[in-house]
């Protein structure tokens, strides 16, 4: 299995949903289970049929975040020296060229993504075009509305 690559907010949020499955969700869809089950015939009980449906989907995310943990390599931004150049883990500050529009963004692994919390992909197009870059350098991403412009104005390296 290849490597995920993950920064350590990353995985600790994934170890955390993993505890909260294991201790919490389990626990409470095994009792709903128990509870269905005393309410007579399973075979019409809709309770008993959502709650095993819920309980399969737990063990099935459970497993995926077991083997995601399993194959994770687990980056520390605040430890990286990279010199400046933008790398996996970087926060990068941008200013649109021609709108003067600045933007922040952290490039993370794919499971961590979330562009509303200005979490991009390593895999996205515009982390693509930032990798290997510096302070100063301008990139053009090519987007559905067209191509765009950006300055890097700041490359920090932060948890």
């Amino acid at each position: 299995m290849a490597t995920i690559p993950l920064t350590r907010r990353g995985a600790e949020l994934l170890r955390s949903e993993l505890q909260r499955l294991k201790t919490v969700d389990r626990h409470a869809v095994i009792q709903a289970i128990s509870e269905a089950r005393g309410q007579g015939d399973l075979s019409e009980n809709a309770e008993y049929e959502a709650a095993k449906d819920k309980q399969a989907f737990i063990e099935g995310r459970i497993a995926e975040i077991e083997s995601k943990l399993a194959a994770a390599q687990v980056i520390d931004p605040a430890s990286l020296d990279a010199g400046g150049r933008v790398v996996f883990g970087a926060t990068v500050e941008l200013e649109e060229s021609e709108s003067g529009e600045q933007v922040t963004y952290q490039i993370v692994g794919d499971l961590e993504s979330d562009i509303k919390q200005g979490l991009i992909s390593i895999s996205s197009p515009i982390a693509r075009a930032l990798i290997g870059k510096h302070e100063g350098d301008t990139i053009t991403i090519e987007a559905p509305g067209g191509s765009r412009e950006y300055d890097i104005i700041g490359v920090r390296y932060v948890g």
